[in-house]
């Protein structure tokens, strides 16, 4: 009878609909997403909604060339991780009660790969050669993806319960390699998920956006355009920003809750430096003209969304740290039962998510260099709204059931989730 009485564990909740079905499209429909975009980009009419034609031959999407590159970017960018530089940091505490160390050396391991990236084209490295290799080097890029996601697949399967991810266990196989069934899978002390966070990927952005302008300024006789200049000085601050703030990633759902599977691998390692650099790639292919007012208009409106996403995530991050600090001590607070407190104003009493607003601006500053003719370079801040409302969705799940009555006062006190007055 007792047993009978006994409450059942309750299921972890399945993500994108379901177990198998969402999971295998998904799957498949983001190396589709990702290489009918790169072809897109390449194509005269470049229409988002068409297949591009005509289509190229088998062998334009490998090369051995584009896979040793991309392993030797991966070996170079593994290397400057593991260099003794900088802080390092703890994370969250973790179900056994240990926390984990990470290195903080994401902005000098930025610097060192400049340096070189800067002696290589001193020495007349034709940098720009990666323009030819797009296509190659997200195949490899996918590929490795995929490798590395089933290695960590078979890892985790001699993890212990306590390293496991809380939704990447159900028992489903292809959602768990999809999710990811470790939560912060090492070897040695090199954290995979970590790493790939923000290192390659980023970084790789950055190097394909300057592959992308040195190629637009030959094929201009040495200058690029304004419009080509603004995308790579706008997403250039932005990934030196993450990496300047990388202990902040800390704290992120990503680490602290998502397993390291398919997902983040392919995110990481395939889809941020392919997809993110499309608006170089669409300029290169469609130039744009760009007055000197309509460009002062778009630095203004990029300058704004960052001044709100560096100020909310610096609230919070400080707010975490130390609740006493003079920057948020003044700051209105709703106690919970965890222990922990709820900010309600400065940025946070503006909208519950101050720092997916401040993306989603810089986003559209991003895109409007390109004009205004085509949708394609809109891709972003499509994919990046939608993004953003599953994974505001998912917080506040995760929120109310952390934080119970204390988060639906907050709900109520602060109503708008990520647009004033409007969402």
């Amino acid at each position: 009878m007792a047993a009978a009485n006994r409450r059942a564990p309750t299921p972890p909740q399945l993500e994108f609909g379901g177990p198998l079905g969402p999971t295998a499209l998904l799957l498949l429909l983001l190396p589709a997403t990702l290489f009918h975009l790169l072809l897109t980009c390449r194509s005269g009419p470049c229409s988002l909604l068409s297949l591009p034609a005509p289509l190229p031959a088998p062998h334009a999407f490998w090369s051995p060339r584009a896979l040793l590159l991309l392993l030797g970017w991966l070996g170079l960018q593994a290397a400057l991780y593991l260099l003794p530089l900088g802080p390092v940091a703890e994370g969250t505490r973790l179900p056994d009660h240990t926390r984990l160390r990470y290195p903080v050396n994401g902005f000098r391991a930025l610097g060192a790969t400049a340096a070189l990236v800067g002696a290589g084209l001193a020495a007349g490295l034709p940098l720009d050669a990666l323009v030819d290799l797009l296509l190659p080097l997200a195949s490899a890029a996918a590929l490795t993806a995929a490798a590395l996601s089933v290695f960590l697949y078979l890892k985790a399967r001699r993890a212990p319960p306590c390293a496991l991810a809380p939704g990447g266990n159900t028992g489903h196989p292809l959602y768990d390699f999809f999710l990811g069934r470790e939560l912060n899978p090492r070897v040695g002390a090199f954290d995979l998920k970590y790493f790939c966070e923000l290192r390659p990927g980023l970084m790789g952005w950055a190097l394909l956006n300057l592959a992308l302008l040195l190629r637009e300024a030959e094929l201009r006789g040495g200058r690029p355009s304004l419009a080509m200049g603004l995308v790579n000085a706008f997403q250039l601050l932005y990934v030196a920003d993450a990496l300047w703030h990388e202990e902040a990633v800390l704290t992120a759902v990503d680490v602290t809750h998502d397993g390291f599977g398919f997902m983040l691998a392919f995110g990481d390692l395939a889809w941020v430096p392919f997809t993110y650099s499309l608006q170089a790639q669409f300029l290169l292919g469609h130039p744009q003209p760009l007055g000197l007012p309509a460009a002062c208009a778009i630095c203004l409106l990029d300058a704004i969304g960052y001044y709100i996403f560096r100020g909310a995530n610096s609230q919070k991050n400080i707010f975490r740290r130390d609740p006493t600090d003079p920057r948020v001590a003044g700051l209105q607070t709703i106690p919970t039962a965890t222990g922990r407190r709820l900010l309600v104003s400065g940025w946070w009493g503006l909208v519950r998510h101050p720092n997916y607003l401040g993306d989603l601006i810089m986003a559209l500053a991003w895109s409007l260099p390109c004009g205004v003719t085509h949708l394609l370079p809109y891709f972003y801040v499509l994919y990046f709204t939608a993004l953003l409302v599953h994974r505001e969705a998912r917080d506040e799940r995760q929120c109310l059931r952390k934080y119970g009555l204390a988060w639906r006062d907050y709900c109520r006190r602060v109503p708008y989730r990520i647009l004033p007055y409007v969402y």
